[in-house]
């Protein structure tokens, strides 16, 4: 009899081990709630997740959503940002006309993200960022009944580097899209979505970025720069991992321990695109200049990508738009393109001259057409402006786009091993004869915005 007890206690007490374990799992499955985001970077939920959108569907591979769900972080999904009351569901989809926030709570990495576009009711078109206003899909158009799928890859990431360290956050970065422990997706145009599936991997190339506000993912409207735009031109063989950041120098980037995060999480023939010099060049006091500390620190930043087996590439900066009397383009730079031309050529790393291609891509729009380019806009452009914007630094998303084809011509000029990456649709650009504003009709994100100019000029 005592013997009859222990082994029905046992079977209890397996099928509720059992029973746990389950639902432990599913759990990890659907929100990686017990999983502390101060772990490193490398670890990766067990399975994709799919989530199936529409009032009819039944799916059993996935999770269903039927209606308009607002985001918590207890279920770890949902429509995000007061932006559920835009959503229409239909039998096989959901539908906006506004823009729409879909985020999921996931840990850090390079996820492949399928998105099946298309509504059975209508034609729509679909514009898709990701994050901090990151464009991955540029309008595109699904006739009606029809359905087309996309293939993405977005880099989610936190400050943490491991248990006792973390990026020093700025103030102004605290509330960033790019920051939190979700994964969110805007939705634009007419947009239409019946399915996102997220599948994480570690294994594809990471092109990292370093830089300041002409480089980083500007998270408000109507501000941008090249590393939120040049994500749409690379296949699903690469994942942008983006840490530059507005008002940052070499010095202040490795301060904050940006540098030390992207050397943690790189992998053998990773890249990393350095390009500093706009607020370096403001930096003041003894062994400071282009040909001392910027100089130094260059070296620091490629010893150390090398180091881990990564390959560095130097990006000299950006040009100002200041013409003189007779059409041209003051340099504002002093030495410092000079001092990274230099290191480049003393180390043998590729280097793509932005400061000679922008001048130019300006000179050949003109001073008045180029100011199309930046951020000079009239009062009451945007919701909540009530002042006039007049910038010559800082991108719209029209600009931060002509400077990413550059960066794209930079690379295969030089035939970095990542130009097979680059998507082949693209056509040929040339900063001679660049695109004209008027043919850029991509939908701004409406909700973000804000007057301050980013930190930098």
């Amino acid at each position: 009899m005592i013997v009859l007890k222990k082994k029905v206690t046992f079977l209890i007490l397996s099928f509720f081990l059992l029973f746990n374990i389950k639902v432990n799992a599913q759990n990890r499955a659907v929100v990686n709630t017990e999983i502390s985001l101060h772990q490193n970077v490398s670890f990766y939920p067990y399975q994709p997740r799919i989530f199936y959108f529409g009032n009819e569907i039944k799916s059993s591979k996935g999770i269903n959503i039927t209606s308009a769900i607002i985001y918590d972080s207890i279920t770890g999904y949902g429509f995000d940002f007061n932006t559920s009351r835009n959503v229409t569901f239909n039998h096989q989809s959901f539908t906006a006309n506004a823009p729409v926030y879909f985020s999921v709570k996931i840990l850090e990495g390079n996820y492949e993200i399928e998105l099946v576009l298309g509504s059975e009711d209508h034609i729509s078109n679909t514009t898709v960022k990701a994050e901090s206003r990151r464009l991955m899909l540029r309008e595109v158009e699904v006739t009606k009944n029809k359905t087309i799928k996309k293939v993405i890859t977005v880099n989610v990431r936190t400050p943490h580097i491991n248990k006792e360290n973390q990026i020093k956050i700025n103030d102004r970065e605290k509330n960033y899209l790019n920051w939190d422990d979700k994964l969110t997706f805007e939705f634009s145009g007419t947009a239409a979505i019946q399915k996102i599936k997220i599948i994480p991997r570690p294994d594809i190339t990471t092109i990292f970025l370093a830089g300041d506000s002409t480089v980083t993912d500007q998270d408000l409207e109507p501000w941008a720069a090249w590393g939120q735009l040049i994500t749409q031109y690379f296949n699903t063989s690469v994942a942008i991992a983006n840490y530059a950041e507005s008002g940052a120098s070499l010095s202040s980037f490795k301060a904050q321990k940006r540098l030390e995060k992207i050397i943690s999480l790189m992998k053998p023939n990773d890249y990393l695109f350095i390009e500093f010099g706009h607020n370096d060049e403001k930096r003041k006091g003894q062994g400071i200049g282009p040909w001392q500390s910027y100089t130094n620190l260059l070296i620091e930043f490629i010893t150390k990508t090398r180091k881990k087996g990564g390959i560095p590439v130097l990006v000299t900066p950006i040009q100002r738009r200041f013409f003189d009397s007779n059409g041209k383009l003051k340099p504002t730079h002093g030495d410092y393109p000079d001092a990274m031309r230099t290191v480049a050529k003393k180390l043998d790393v590729p280097l793509i001259d932005l400061t000679k291609i922008t001048t130019t891509l300006y000179e050949s729009w003109g001073d008045e057409t180029s100011k199309k380019a930046f951020v000079q806009y009239p009062a009451n452009t945007f919701p909540g402006q009530d002042k006039k914007l007049e910038d010559n630094t800082h991108f719209n998303y029209f600009g931060a786009n002509e400077i990413a084809l550059c960066v794209i011509k930079g690379i295969q000029n030089y035939h970095l091993d990542i130009e097979k990456y680059v998507k082949t649709d693209i056509p040929s650009y040339d900063p001679n004869f660049p695109n004209s504003n008027t043919n850029w009709t991509v939908p701004i994100s409406y909700y973000r915005f804000e007057n301050s100019q980013p930190e930098g000029d």
